[in-house]
């Protein structure tokens, strides 16, 4: 049997064991109408997966994992390749916080709260595992407590660890990334200085690390920004609690000496608009000056007069992978001041259409672009 026929055959007994549920939900394809795209995109409704945040594409098995904020982490199957989910499963159970989840080498990782594991989904057991515990040393706290995890280009797996606070003083883990082998093996820090950095992605040209950063709360309106931040080795410091947010000062350490060698932001997007999940383009159905871009899920402000975000941005790079600008690519989840559906992650399929997860709306939509 050819590689192609073994994965075909893998995938139609994947999808057999998960049956024939489809993905009727609260969210209709009217309501995508309100979503404004550039001219020639669509936006469609792909699975409804309750609390769907972080998203993991496993192709040996034609399947999407989906993370969440509560204890379950879902699977959802397109066994026609129609465009949109015939079968919605929870292969995991009593997790805590499993947000962060990764795919490498037919291994699912899933950052929890407390800790990150793994295992290797049976094509014939689907339902309770014993699942291998790689990493056990997260600070356990529900502030910021949900974690993001990708694996880089050199092989290693990343999981952003939020600090426990609003604005305070941090130490270990707290406000950093963490890298570690696929194992569990050499953890080390990659980034420290960061309230709560979450979606990460590499440039597809130079492997270069681009990832997300939530400003502080209850600075006003207006401060401090959203950020997208480069790093260009390991070992970085990005400033916070002495910056709050951009080059915004933390009221409590005006006084202090910033962080030597502190790295600001390579983007500043609007303050309290939750920049969740970020994906770099790599595909050919989008025109060619989408390619090597990033889009950035904007989850969406709480605590601001007037609420902001709810959209999804297009951050564009030049020839040399540098950020040059920013703009709205997909916007319409908030009308009136209130909204219906908050955006988390970003991922891509193999045909290069986007995926992205809807937590609030309990939804994963499909982006397509036509000619």
């Amino acid at each position: 049997m050819t590689g192609r026929l073994r994965r075909l055959a893998a995938a139609a007994a994947f999808g057999a064991l998960l049956g024939g549920a489809g993905c009727g939900g609260a969210v209709e394809p009217d309501d995508l109408k309100a979503i404004r795209l550039p001219p020639g995109f669509r936006i469609s409704l792909y699975a409804e997966v309750q609390g769907a945040r972080s998203m993991a594409l496993a192709p040996p098995l034609g399947a999407l994992f989906v993370g969440s904020r509560g204890d379950e982490v879902h699977v959802v199957f397109d066994r026609d390749n129609d465009g949109a989910a015939d079968a919605v499963r929870p292969v995991s159970r009593s997790l805590k916080v499993p947000n962060g989840i990764a795919w490498r080498d037919g291994w699912l990782y899933i950052a929890e709260q407390h800790r990150i594991i793994r295992y290797r989904p049976a094509l014939a057991k689907l339902g309770p595992h014993s699942p291998e515990v790689i990493h056990d040393r997260l600070p356990d706290m529900s502030h910021h407590g949900w974690r993001y995890a990708a694996f880089g280009p050199d092989g290693r797996l990343y999981v952003t660890v939020g600090a426990p606070c609003n604005i305070c003083d941090i130490g270990g883990l707290q406000g950093t990334i963490l890298r570690l082998d696929a194992d569990g093996g050499n953890p080390e820090v990659f980034a420290s200085g960061l309230r709560n950095s979450v979606g990460i992605d590499f440039h597809p040209q130079t492997g270069e690390a681009f990832f997300t950063d939530n400003g502080g709360d209850w600075l006003g309106d207006d401060l401090p920004p959203d950020e997208l931040n480069h790093a260009t080795r390991p070992g970085l410091h990005y400033g916070f609690p002495h910056y709050a947010g951009g080059r915004a000062v933390s009221p409590d350490w005006k006084d202090r000496a910033p962080p030597p060698g502190a790295q600001f932001p390579v983007i500043e997007f609007d303050a309290h608009v939750a920049a969740l999940g970020i994906h770099f383009y790599r595909g050919a159905m989008f025109p060619a000056e989408y390619r090597n871009d990033a889009f950035v899920a904007e989850h969406g402000s709480w605590n601001r007069t007037s609420p902001v975000g709810y959209r999804i941005m297009r951050v564009r790079f030049d020839g040399q992978g540098k950020a040059v600008g920013k703009e709205v690519f997909a916007e319409g989840w908030l009308k009136d001041g209130s909204s219906w559906g908050r955006p988390v992650d970003i991922k891509e399929l193999l045909d290069g259409s986007l995926l992205v997860s809807d937590d609030s709306g309990g939804a994963i939509y499909r982006i397509t672009y036509e000619r």
